[in-house]
């Protein structure tokens, strides 16, 4: 018997004596299974059977397909996040690296919104919206995950409320305040919109849970958390500065950009499919949503979402 063989039987016997496993049980097994095969590995057919259309306008298909794509890359970029965030020793190059993954996904997305901008006919998307009232792409709750995984709860609430939340406050009365909250939600009243009270009665205790998880290990408080060596690692502040002005100015203004052709094609505002002010509720100005404020100067903050701070997204 060959050599590399016999080598690895005996790390396969060791393999499985330290589970309590039987050897011999699963080479038997390995006998009768069958190869495995790409169709069977990333499950197309199951994939490829979950566009469900509502009408029978073409390119509702391509608007139903891009949202799911969209999701698939959420879940990448979580599971980029998740590696980060529960690390026991980060080094620089390896919080570096997965941002810059994490940033190479939410490029894609962002430059992705031609398939949307240019993909469909402004006629089919005004019929086959009216079908899809009140669901809302702001119903994404991976989206919401990203943004809690990634900085303090401070930076994601509404900024009218920002002054009357601090580290007593109880994530409840922190989710009541997100930023987000102002697409289904009345300030004044406190009267919530069926898109946000739908939204809420799914994923609220599971965004809470997140929030309480992730409470001192998001991507902000790991950076501040490491030694002053590594917060000064150039290449890391760089990874830091691109992922927090894609996500929260680039992808978002492309977003928004490709919503103004339809929204606004037919010479009036349009009102979004989940009833929201989605002018407001996107432009990064109104909201500011930055994730890292430390790692951008008072300028680029002033200036956050209103000049193109392509120029300062690059340290030296």
């Amino acid at each position: 018997m060959n050599a590399n063989i016999k080598d690895k039987i005996s790390q396969l016997q060791e393999k499985y004596d330290a589970i309590g496993q039987d050897l011999e049980t699963h080479l038997d097994g390995l006998l009768v299974s069958k190869p495995i095969r790409y169709w069977d590995y990333v499950q197309t057919d199951a994939l490829l059977n979950l566009q469900v259309q509502r009408t029978e306008l073409p390119d509702e298909m391509i608007f139903l397909m891009y949202h799911q794509v969209n999701e698939l890359i959420f879940k990448m970029i979580l599971w980029e996040m998740q590696q980060v965030s529960h690390h026991k020793n980060l080094t620089a190059e390896f919080f570096a690296s997965r941002l810059g993954r994490i940033s190479r996904y939410f490029d894609m997305l962002a430059t992705s919104f031609d398939v949307m901008g240019d993909g469909m006919e402004v006629k089919q998307y005004m019929k086959f919206r009216d079908t899809l009232t009140p669901a809302s792409g702001f119903q994404s709750a991976q989206y919401r995950m990203i943004e809690i995984c990634s900085t303090d709860l401070i930076n994601l609430i509404d900024v009218r409320f920002r002054a009357t939340i601090d580290t007593n406050t109880p994530y409840e009365h922190a989710f009541d305040n997100m930023y987000w909250q102002a697409a289904g939600k009345d300030h004044e009243t406190g009267k919530k919109s069926y898109l946000l009270n739908e939204f809420e009665g799914k994923y609220k205790e599971k965004l809470i849970n997140l929030m309480k998880e992730y409470n001192e290990i998001n991507l902000y408080d790991k950076y501040k958390s490491l030694p002053q060596e590594i917060k000064d690692n150039v290449d890391l502040k760089n990874a830091m500065r691109h992922f927090d002005y894609t996500v929260n100015v680039k992808w978002v203004m492309h977003h928004y950009h490709a919503a103004c052709k339809y929204l606004l094609s037919e010479g009036k505002d349009t009102e979004a499919t989940g009833g929201s002010d989605w002018q407001k509720y996107m432009l990064p100005k109104y909201q500011k949503r930055i994730f890292f404020p430390e790692l951008w100067s008072k300028d680029e903050l002033d200036n956050w979402g209103i000049t193109n701070l392509e120029s300062y997204k690059i340290l030296k």
